[in-house]
């Protein structure tokens, strides 16, 4: 075997080198090198980072060694370089072979990349086009179509001039005649692009955002609101603030003077309202929340400030300039009899935006405009202040019909149904999908937001993001309680997603679910403890925390079972139903895919834990799933400390470590009785027997 010494980088050079020689290429690589233009790949990566974070994604064409640079590009955006984070949209156009060689077929080699453009590319959206020469009618093509389109163009290509640098928007061209040279530059500027993205993500998103590291376990884990472990948003809301107050009694008789009920036994609750009732659901979730409003100096206003510096938000206060609003419900039986409204007309503020308020907003991690109409989203400074706001800060505008109109760009404007037919001319038109989604569209080229989400109550939300793309439906779990204040839990949930990183589809889709896990545990009253972890609903239903709080309140019996229920089966079923029987709520300690991993071995679960745990809350016996990670639900339990553990007969207790832990308060561990012949280890021999 012959031995090649080390070659040092520098000492290479074009001097007495041969085209076909090693050494030669080496140099002529070193040359071309230094004519990178560092600078502009770095700014690259910073738009590009912006632009995906606003919910718009970039495509890659190239052909031959090109193409592979291309999807090298994507791999690393839609996975990661070296820095943990949220995937990315990036599509490879030449990696769907089925469509280029159906396209190439049917139109010719030279639109396959052009005709990709125009089906996949968003007014925004970026085009990234390699070839070494600059000549490539396909990817020539595809930069036509972008640019007709709207879409930002960028190219890598060999030295200048060229017909790819001259037609895209910016181009990074390789001093080099070589294809091979050119190439392996190009790849270069994929890992510099690819670095500069994760920075700038990295920059943009907190700590609490990114996602865990690969090999680090997470903390045990929750399905639904509450978390164990996560971590603090800078959150800034904006707007208007009331001071809500619910008087709750009895009904026993009607009035003799009229057909009225008579409410006695009445007590008062006081909680914040409008904007402030969206920062304490920001705080209540574990963010570190700066609200910026107006309150008064009178007696109530004193009250409102208290309940907001008891939740631990910080208070930017422009001076009301008369008395505090006061909106009251008359409530019995959990129903809503009569609302009072003493907020009168709107009054000025004392101050423009100052200097605390302006910090305040440059330094959030996400800002929610939550207006309601009575002048705090018209307050003097505000929409220059949020004009100078860094790039990939979301925006979120939770519009009111007397307000103005949100700032054109914000991420994502969130209109409730009454709200945006009203602003879109529409509010004669018959109540449906079909008008609020005409509402949206109308809406989208008025405001100039990036997305228009449309709260439609129990029946979810829409979303739309170009008036020629399909919308996004997304439909809400259904639930029963007090809907009060689902629609500004909506608008922090979404703020927090978008903070987080998400899409706009992908944050629209969990604030729904958010919202309705919200109104199925109570509503408002669900506000009345701070949780212990940053909230993160992932399912519509309560929480298991929810759950139990409820059930106790009303004196009721908690059970939990727990368990892989790996390939549902009808002893699964059997043993949840037995179980349910025995209380007042069930409650699924469910192992996570790890847990189940170590438990059973490296091939299984077989299914997936979220589709194991879809499956558990699609069963009437099941009300709520609390996912764990540890090798038993220990731990698990002695957070939920239910009354009665249950076991399929096949256990014995004797073998159950849990039933100490459930006894160390008072619990009981049963079994039920085991149905016979119904196991998924029996399901999996037969399945491998039969294939």
């Amino acid at each position: 075997m012959r031995i090649i010494e080390n070659v040092e980088w520098e000492s290479v050079s074009s001097a007495g080198a041969t085209e076909g020689d090693g050494r030669g290429h080496l140099a002529r690589l070193t040359e071309a090198l230094p004519g990178i233009d560092v600078d502009q790949v770095e700014q690259w990566g910073r738009l590009l980072a912006d632009r995906v974070r606003s919910g718009h994604r970039i495509l890659v064409a190239g052909n031959g060694g090109s193409a592979a640079e291309a999807q090298h590009l994507t791999a690393e955006l839609v996975g990661r370089f070296e820095t943990e984070r949220q995937p990315m949209s990036a599509i490879a156009l030449h990696a769907d072979t089925s469509t280029l060689t159906a396209l190439g077929n049917d139109f010719g080699f030279h639109e396959v990349f052009a005709r990709q453009v125009r089906a996949h590319g968003r007014p925004g959206d970026i085009l990234l086009t390699l070839s070494a020469s600059g000549r490539s009618a396909n990817v020539c093509r595809a930069v036509a179509a972008a640019r007709e389109l709207g879409l930002l163009t960028w190219a890598l290509t060999g030295p200048r001039p060229n017909h790819l640098a001259s037609l895209a928007d910016e181009a990074i061209a390789v001093p080099s005649d070589v294809v091979a040279t050119v190439q392996e530059c190009h790849l270069v500027v994929v890992h510099l692009l690819a670095m500069s993205f994760d920075q700038s993500v990295a920059t943009r998103m907190p700590a609490w955002a990114l996602a865990r590291p690969p090999g680090q376990r997470p903390a045990a884990r929750v399905t639904g609101a509450a978390r164990l472990s996560g971590g603090q948003a800078r959150l800034l809301v904006l707007g208007d603030a009331f001071l809500d107050r619910d008087v709750s009694g009895v009904v026993e008789r009607l009035s003799p003077e009229a057909p009225v009920p008579v409410v006695s036994g009445m007590g008062v609750v006081s909680r914040p309202g409008g904007a402030g009732l969206a920062a304490l659901m920001a705080a209540r979730s574990g963010h570190d929340v700066t609200l910026v409003t107006a309150l008064a100096s009178d007696p109530e206003g004193e009250e409102l400030r208290a309940l907001l510096t008891e939740a631990g938000i910080k208070i930017i206060n422009l001076e009301l300039g008369g008395p505090t609003p006061v909106k009251s419900r008359i409530r019995a039986s959990g129903r809503t009899l009569l609302m009072l409204d003493d907020s009168g007309a709107p009054t000025g503020f004392g101050s423009a935006l100052d200097a605390d308020a302006t910090d305040a907003l440059l330094s959030a991690d996400g800002v929610l405009v939550s207006d309601y109409g009575r002048g705090m989203a018209t307050v003097p400074g505000l929409r220059a202040a949020l004009e100078r706001m860094p790039s990939g800060v979301p925006v979120v505008w939770d519009p009111h019909p007397r307000g103005p109109e949100p700032l054109p760009g914000v991420v994502l404007a969130t209109p409730n149904a009454r709200e945006a037919a009203q602003s879109a001319g529409r509010a004669h038109e018959p109540h449906g999908l079909e008008n609020d989604l005409t509402s949206a569209q109308v809406l989208l080229g008025r405001w100039s937001a990036a997305q228009i989400a449309v709260t439609r109550g129990a029946l979810g939300a829409v979303l739309v993001q170009d008036k020629s793309a399909p919308p996004l439906v997304v439909s809400a779990t259904a639930s029963e309680g007090d809907s009060c204040g689902a629609g500004d839990r909506f608008a922090v949930a979404a703020t927090t997603m978008l903070a987080a990183g998400l899409l706009p589809s992908e944050a629209v889709t969990e604030a729904v679910s958010v919202a309705s896990a919200y109104v199925a545990s109570g509503g408002p009253t669900s506000l009345a403890a701070r949780p212990a972890g940053r909230e993160r609903p992932r399912t519509g239903r309560p929480t298991p925390f929810a759950v139990v709080r409820q059930v106790r309140a009303r004196g009721g019996t908690v059970v939990a079972t727990g368990g892989c229920f790996d390939l549902l089966h009808t002893g699964h079923v059997h043993l949840l139903d037995k179980a349910r029987r025995l209380g007042d709520c069930l409650i699924v300690c469910l192992n996570s895919d790890d847990s189940v991993a170590r438990l059973k071995g490296p091939t299984r679960p077989i299914v997936a834990q979220a589709d194991r745990e879809a499956m558990m809350l699609a069963l009437r016996s099941v009300d709520a799933v609390l996912v764990f990670d540890e090798d038993t639900p220990e731990r698990a339990l002695r957070l939920l400390q239910p009354d009665i553990f249950v076991k399929g007969g096949d256990y014995s207790l004797t073998d159950l470590p849990e039933a100490a832990v459930v006894r160390s308060w008072g619990g009981h561990a049963v079994t039920v009785p085991y149905l016979a012949g119904r196991s998924t280890t029996t399901l999996i021999h037969q399945v491998v027997r039969e294939s």
